[in-house]
């Protein structure tokens, strides 16, 4: 049963990390950076957790679905979006991120908020507080001239 279970957990943190990597993500367009163009893509996923879990030893954490996502840098508020029905979430390509926020982004500087309470997605858990999570540069790519930088979220925490 035991191996059942971590082999889940893994099947599913592969799949999520595909969904990073592959999934079409926010794309704020910088230039300037690296000596060209500059896309930033930022995503994530929310699951109706405290700590941002994805599974306990039993069961599967069910993600948190239809809630806003408030992207903030240096206590600015940038843009908001909505998770999908699998808890992933991304900022739409529409989404400019001014140049004096990137070096912001880039130094860990900016994170994720969940501003729906908690209690939305399982009357048990806390009505106070906010889902926050940092956001963490999963890497670079530079292709045709234009310079690719994926962010992902960190784990959640209820504040």
């Amino acid at each position: 049963m035991a191996m059942l279970i971590k082999n889940k957990n893994m099947a599913f943190s592969l799949i999520l990390m595909c969904l990073f990597v592959v999934y079409p993500m926010a794309n704020a367009q910088i230039s300037g950076l690296l000596g060209g163009a500059t896309v930033v893509n930022i995503q994530g996923l929310v699951t109706c957790s405290t700590n941002g879990s994805v599974s306990t030893n039993t069961t599967s954490i069910p993600p948190f679905a239809g809630v806003p996502v408030l992207l903030q840098c240096a206590g600015q508020n940038v843009t908001t979006t909505t998770t999908g029905a699998n808890g992933v979430f991304s900022f739409p390509s529409s989404t400019v991120l001014p140049i004096s926020l990137l070096s912001t982004l880039l130094n860990s500087g900016c994170r994720a908020i969940v501003t729906a309470p908690l209690s939305t997605c399982n009357a048990s858990l806390p009505t106070n507080g906010l889902l926050t999570a940092p956001l963490n540069l999963a890497g670079t790519i530079v292709t045709g001239g234009i310079n690719i930088l994926q962010f992902v979220n960190g784990l959640f925490r209820l504040i």
